[in-house]
C-alpha cells in the first residue's frame, strides 16, 4: 500500500533481518511453520465458483457493483484486474485465526501507478463504514515488499500495535513496520501469505517464513479484504483455520 508523497507515513525499520527475526522468534516462541490451530475447524473463504461469502466494493462506484469487472473468478481463483481500487470483503468478522492466501501477480497496472511496483494487499481486522480504505491492519503485498505492516486510520484512527518493543499505530496517519526480509518469488510466480491472529498478537509469514510480528494489538477481529490496487493480481487458496 503505497501513499502519496504528501501524506504523512512512519517507517519503522526493524533492522537486520536476521537480529530481527531471531528477537522475535524468542519473543514469541516461533517455530519453523506457522501456528496450527489446535482443535479448530477449518473454513475454505473462497469456493473458486463465486463470491458467495463475499462482498465487492470499488472507489467512487460503492457497494456490489462492479461495471468493469474488476474481481471475476476464473478457473477456480478470483482475477482481480486492478483497474480501479478497491476490494472484496467478507461478510462476516473473524478473530483468532491462521489465514492463508495464495498470490500470484499479472501483467497489467493502471493509473496512477502503472509506472511504479505492483501493489495490493490482505487487510484483516477491519472496521467501521466500507471505504478506500476502511481501519484496519494490512499485510503488505507489494513487489519486494510484501510482509509489511501498514495501520490504516479509515475513518477513525489506526489501530496501535507493538512492534518488537516500539508502539506503532494510534494515530490519524498511516504508519508502517517494515518486514524483517523479502521472501516474495520471482515475478508470475505463486506466493503464499499467512495470517496468524491470536488475541491481541498477530504474524506475518510469506512462503512459509515469519517476516513480522506484533503483540498488544487495540485491534482483535473484524472483516478480512483483499485489494484491488492499481495492478492485476490473482488470488486462489483461501483458508482460513480457526484457532479456538
Amino acid at each position: 500500500m503505497e501513499r502519496d508523497a504528501g501524506m504523512r507515513t512512519w517507517c519503522f525499520r526493524l533492522g537486520s533481518g536476521l537480529l530481527a527475526a531471531a528477537a522475535a522468534t524468542l519473543a514469541f516462541g516461533l517455530t519453523e511453520k506457522p501456528s496450527a490451530a489446535q482443535g479448530g475447524k477449518t473454513e475454505v473463504l473462497f469456493n473458486g465458483k463465486n463470491l458467495n461469502g463475499w462482498y465487492t466494493y470499488l472507489q467512487d462506484i460503492g457497494k456490489n457493483k462492479d461495471p468493469q469487472g474488476v474481481f471475476k473468478v476464473e478457473n477456480g481463483v478470483l482475477h482481480v484486474s486492478g483497474q480501479t481500487f478497491g476490494y472484496v470483503s467478507t461478510e462476516k468478522d473473524y478473530r483468532n485465526y491462521r489465514l492463508s492466501v495464495d498470490f500470484k501477480w499479472g501483467e497489467k497496472k493502471w493509473p496512477p501507478r502503472e509506472n511504479v511496483v505492483r501493489d495490493a494487499g490482505v487487510l484483516y481486522h477491519c472496521q467501521g463504514p466500507d471505504m478506500v480504505w476502511a481501519t484496519c491492519l494490512e499485510l503488505q503485498v507489494q513487489e519486494k515488499d510484501t510482509g509489511d505492516l501498514f495501520l490504516i486510520p479509515g475513518a477513525a484512527i489506526a489501530p496501535a500495535v507493538d512492534v518488537l518493543g516500539r508502539r506503532l499505530g494510534g494515530t490519524k496517519d498511516y504508519t508502517r513496520g517494515v518486514k524483517f526480509a523479502d521472501y516474495e518469488k520471482p515475478h508470475g510466480e505463486w506466493n503464499t501469505v499467512s495470517v496468524v491472529a491470536r488475541g491481541d498478537r498477530f504474524e506475518h509469514w510469506v512462503n512459509g517464513r515469519v517476516n513480522n510480528v506484533g503483540r498488544n494489538s487495540s485491534h482483535t477481529s473484524g472483516r478480512i479484504q483483499l485489494q484491488s490496487e492499481g495492478a492485476e493480481i490473482y488470488y486462489r487458496n483461501m483458508v482460513l483455520e480457526h484457532l479456538d
